[in-house]
């Protein structure tokens, strides 16, 4: 069994990377995607994208990271995957799943799953120039408009030579309404030889013991539920261990965003980026967490990160003072 991290582009970067994992439950994680064009990326790129690569493509807290691709073109991806490699990268993994308009528009992720046959080429392509020892993973989605070539596409990239498949349980168009098809996600794992990791809408615990039931598959990835719920991982590897399910308390959850808010100051301090991360994880959390919503509120008009990080540490003291009256 295997926790995986989703790489989910604005959302889940280096900095959500090192927190969630610090926090614990996952074995890996893959980064958000590395666009290949008609440029091949320098160093400089690469860590911008994936700083992991520098610290032995780990996390702070010793979780592996996965560099992810996405693009079309078969020849300059491979030229792009020896750099990385070259730079220290030790596993690539290539997208066929990315939603976002302006991505397919350019041919690249979700909209390649209309072309089975250039999919394999690409995988194809990859596995012929890389290194054997490098492995070599792919993302998909079900399929673009429907699920017609949802098996096609999933033969093509295990045909290609990659050594296992992570599958989103939507298509494109359906982007992230509920709900995700699981039962999908078995016919693709019985059609392929390759490990296939489940994908989409595992928000809680029971939402990860009900998807490995219908789908079949021992391994799991989460995204927008990892966000929302940041010990979800967590709660998951102490139910797969038989320990006892212990779910955060909202203190405990309040250091994490002084945590987080204190990384993304490390990150960038000069620019909008840490209280508009901040904002953006509140607004996500909030959906579970009544406090979260609170905390919010409280932060909503502020944009100087000196304004915001009284509040949260005020907040964070708050929530251990009725821990302990509890």
């Amino acid at each position: 069994m295997q926790l995986i991290l989703a790489p989910m582009q604005g959302l889940v970067d280096d900095v959500m990377r090192d927190l969630l994992t610090r926090i614990g439950g996952f074995d890996e994680c893959v980064s958000e995607f590395v666009r290949i064009t008609h440029t091949v990326h320098s160093r400089q790129t690469w860590l911008k994208y994936v700083p992991e690569i520098a610290n032995g493509n780990r996390t702070f807290a010793g979780i592996p990271c996965t560099v992810q691709l996405l693009g079309s073109d078969a020849d300059n991806m491979a030229v792009n995957a020896l750099e990385a490699i070259r730079f220290g990268a030790d596993k690539i993994d290539l997208n066929f799943g990315c939603p976002a308009p302006t991505v397919n528009k350019h041919k690249g992720g979700a909209v390649l799953l209309k072309e089975p046959e250039l999919i394999y080429h690409i995988v194809r392509t990859l596995r012929q120039n890389l290194p054997a020892e490098i492995p070599l993973t792919g993302k998909m989605r079900l399929g673009y408009e429907d699920k017609t070539l949802a098996l096609e596409c999933a033969a093509a990239i295990a045909d290609g030579g990659a050594c296992a498949l992570t599958v989103h349980a939507r298509t494109k168009v359906e982007g992230y309404e509920p709900p995700a098809h699981w039962e999908w996600l078995r016919r693709i794992r019985e059609a392929v030889t390759i490990p296939v990791t489940a994908n989409g809408d595992v928000f809680t615990l029971q939402d990860y013991i009900d998807i490995k039931n219908v789908s079949g598959c021992e391994s799991v990835m989460l995204g927008r539920g990892a966000v929302m719920r940041p010990d979800l991982a967590r709660q998951i590897k102490q139910f797969e261990q038989n320990q006892a399910v212990s779910e955060a308390n909202f203190a405990e959850i309040a250091g994490w965003i002084n945590l987080f808010f204190d990384l993304c100051l490390a990150k960038e301090a000069n620019n909008k980026y840490p209280v508009a991360r901040l904002k953006q994880w509140l607004g996500m959390m909030k959906k579970v967490y009544p406090q979260a919503g609170e905390l919010f509120e409280s932060v909503r008009t502020l944009k100087e990160a000196d304004d915001v990080r009284p509040v949260l540490q005020a907040f964070e003291r708050q929530q251990q003072e009725l821990v302990c009256l509890a």
